[in-house]
């Protein structure tokens, strides 16, 4: 084959096990070789040339995947686009991307967004329109694969530019780390419109032959459901999700003896929810990684699961990671320090940015993450918190991270977070917020309480409010800047 991308990834794994099933999605089933030949059709049928822009707007689902591989076969950049955002946040991501062709998923209408538009109701008229003759077109490992907008926590959204071989190179990574078998069943219910779901699940998924479960969104009951009756191996999700699944009802009694390997992510992971499902004979696979490194940067391996609990573990094979004080110097054993990546994973830059991407970028390509980290004397970093994050009181530096790690401890705190508010005394203080468990009922003096002798008094926050649910984008991410808008008055 000439295509040395992604997009030929599903008639290279065609040729091997045609016949398996490569995708299920609402009782429908598509095999490798089904998978091809749609992707074949929809390329030709798209009209889109080599380096143009295709986005799609809509939940997972098969034309979702379908189109993402169908703009690889093409040469072209495949644009996913989140689906919570407002009709004004999606105009400038187009505006900014310019694609091609906006494909629509079956709930979208796409009322307001400029560009040629793929409705739904058209899309398979579109696919018998195209030949499923193999399609071939010459594409390289450094051509451009896939333009993914950051959530804008730090201002307008910003795309990451991912290319073939930061894609590939990320999957070597997790397959160094990550078993996965040719007889996996993977259920994708994050969003495949964030990274972690798209290059951690669904692209090693189908290098290996997997079943791939797509799901619109995530449902508690409906994930037991199908770990059940499916035999789910393997299933990726944010702290929060798996959060949801351990105080259910269901968690108890329900049989999760299919489960391979739970990949975590997405933010840090609270210990006393690893020590819950350790607690169950099932090990967090966690890591740390971001958009512009495909995402893998760090990971924890299932044999350093229990004594390096909390860590995200240490660089992944073929990255590097290194932390550095706020002078510059590297960080010592013990020292916080912001986290710099480097390797074949990590991103060009973003697009039509320069000036962006070289405030991120070093010319020997690390990459500034934004993000505070400590390693341990054996290398595993343990992540702190974003440097946005972080607040200073009284002249020590306060990471949140750590604070809601210890409010997580009492039975009675479903969800949390932490702020820094102004205070005249000390510059900055912390501010809790937190969502109870259903039928739980405590005192805000009682759960500040719980945090005496666990942090020094300076981390322990001054204020606690209680409140109905915290704010998270569509991954389940919890987004701070809302927090602060709403809370952080002191």
């Amino acid at each position: 084959m000439r295509n040395q991308g992604i997009g030929s990834w599903p008639a290279r794994r065609a040729r091997m096990t045609p016949d398996r099933v490569a995708l299920s999605y609402a009782g429908r089933h598509h095999t490798y070789r089904d998978l091809t030949e749609r992707v074949n059709r929809l390329a030709r049928g798209l009209d889109v040339r080599r380096g143009e822009r295709i986005a799609f707007l809509g939940s997972n689902q098969p034309a979702m995947v379908e189109t993402f591989f169908a703009a690889g076969l093409l040469g072209a950049v495949f644009v996913p686009l989140n689906t919570r955002l407002t009709v004004p946040e999606l105009r400038f991501i187009l505006e900014d991307a310019e694609p091609a062709r906006l494909v629509l998923g079956a709930e979208r209408d796409g009322a307001g967004l400029p560009g040629r538009h793929v409705p739904a109701a058209a899309y398979e008229d579109l696919l018998a329109s195209g030949s499923p003759e193999p399609l071939d077109e010459p594409v390289g490992q450094d051509d451009l694969c896939l333009i993914m907008y950051t959530s804008g926590t730090t201002g307008r959204p910003k795309g990451a530019v991912l290319t073939h071989a930061n894609l590939t190179w990320n999957t070597v990574n997790l397959l160094v780390d990550v078993p996965l078998a040719h007889d996996e069943v993977v259920l994708v219910s994050a969003p495949l419109f964030h990274i972690a779901a798209l290059a951690q699940t669904l692209i090693p998924g189908v290098l290996k032959g997997a079943r791939v479960i797509l799901e619109p969104g995530f449902d508690v009951e409906r994930t037991f459901d199908l770990i059940e009756s499916e035999r789910v191996t393997v299933t990726f999700g944010v702290p929060s999700m798996f959060g949801r699944l351990a105080r259910s009802p269901r968690w108890a009694g329900a049989d999760l003896s299919s489960l391979r390997h739970l990949l975590c992510g997405g933010a840090p992971v609270p210990e006393p929810l690893i020590r819950t499902y350790q607690e169950r004979g099932l090990t967090f696979l966690q890591g740390y990684g971001m958009t512009e490194a495909a995402p893998g940067a760090l990971f924890l391996g299932a044999e350093h699961s229990v004594a390096k609990a909390g860590t995200a573990g240490v660089p992944c094979f073929f990255s590097d990671v290194r932390l550095v004080a706020p002078d510059g110097s590297p960080a010592g054993p013990g020292e916080p320090g912001e986290l710099y990546v480097q390797g074949p994973n990590v991103m060009p830059g973003y697009w039509r940015r320069p000036e962006e991407s070289a405030k991120v970028l070093s010319g020997d390509g690390w990459f500034r993450s934004g993000d505070v980290g400590t390693a341990d004397a054996d290398g595993f970093v343990r992540i702190s918190d974003r440097i946005i994050d972080m607040y200073i009181s009284g002249g020590e530096n306060v990471y949140p991270a750590e604070v809601e790690s210890a409010l997580y401890e009492h039975a009675a705190v479903g969800e949390c977070a932490v702020i820094g508010v102004p205070d005249e005394r000390w510059g900055e203080v912390g501010k809790a917020l937190v969502v109870l468990r259903t039928g739980a009922s405590v005192a805000a003096d009682d759960l500040l309480r719980h945090l005496d002798g666990r942090l020094a008094r300076f981390k322990v926050p001054k204020h606690l409010e209680f409140v109905a649910e915290l704010p998270r984008n569509a991954a389940g991410k919890l987004l701070k800047a809302p927090l602060r808008k709403l809370y952080g008055g002191g």
